[in-house]
């Protein structure tokens, strides 16, 4: 006759839990960690459901008044602390921490939240852009010339196209939420010299190549590899001088 054993389940004891703490409660503790000389503001903070990662801070009447992408709704209290650090040294002119910065970052450019920034973009925002053959320069003609020549046809081609605006700020753009680039209609011009053009393309589809890094704190968009493989256009340095000419 075997004696029966008596099972005792362990006990889960709950750990009390912290009061829950307000995004107003979160800005204002950043925000005396920042020792800012001053008295502290009155804070209002929501998030709003803008086309990217935007979140922005403003000062009125003594009331900071915050808007965070939604896209961040769901980010650890952490980096949302974080965020808000980055924030305030913006609006009371301080140098965020390098630990603040490298948790945001870390968080942002994760690649699984990077493809729902981008699912989110898309879905939201819309981007205007002209056809990609123009008055003088075909665009498309010469992302495949160059695709053919530096990058042996391997890069899937992205909707091309110039911009609805004569920019001299900014003369290219690749957005990577909506794959597509995007030239100055500035540069559609006989005045500017096709190799310029061919420079500007090949710069985009560099994007493409090498997606931004993230280095600890810092936000890599031209990292070594995108410089060096940029140097090998040619005459590199002559589009660089004409491109000075053109927004010096």
């Amino acid at each position: 006759m075997t004696t029966p054993t008596l099972q005792i389940q362990p006990q889960q004891i709950p750990l009390p839990l912290e009061p829950t703490v307000t995004l107003e409660d979160l800005f204002g503790r950043v925000f005396r960690r920042l020792s800012v000389r001053r008295p502290p503001p009155a804070f209002r903070v929501e998030y709003r459901p803008f086309a990217n990662l935007r979140s922005t801070v403003h000062l009125r009447d003594n009331c900071a008044v915050v808007h965070i992408s939604d896209l961040l709704e769901k980010a650890p209290p952490i980096v949302t602390e974080a965020l808000a650090e980055i924030l305030l040294a913006q609006l009371f002119r301080r140098r965020p921490s390098r630990e603040a910065r490298a948790c945001y970052l870390a968080y942002v450019m994760n690649p699984a939240v990077r493809r729902h920034i981008e699912e989110s973009r898309r879905r939201r925002g819309r981007k205007r852009l002209l056809p990609a053959k123009g008055r003088h320069y075909d665009l498309e003609e010469v992302f495949a010339k160059l695709n053919r020549r530096f990058f042996r046809g391997e890069l899937v081609p992205p909707r091309l196209g110039w911009s609805p605006t004569r920019s001299r700020t900014v003369l290219g753009h690749y957005d990577s939420a909506h794959r597509m680039i995007i030239i100055s209609r500035a540069l559609d011009s006989p005045k500017v010299s096709r190799h310029l053009v061919e420079y500007l393309v090949f710069h985009e589809m560099l994007h493409i190549r090498h997606p931004v890094e993230r280095d600890g704190h810092r936000r890599v968009v031209h990292s070594r590899e995108f410089r060096e493989a940029e140097r090998k256009f040619p005459r590199f340095e002559q589009a660089r001088r004409e491109l000075k000419l053109i927004c010096p």
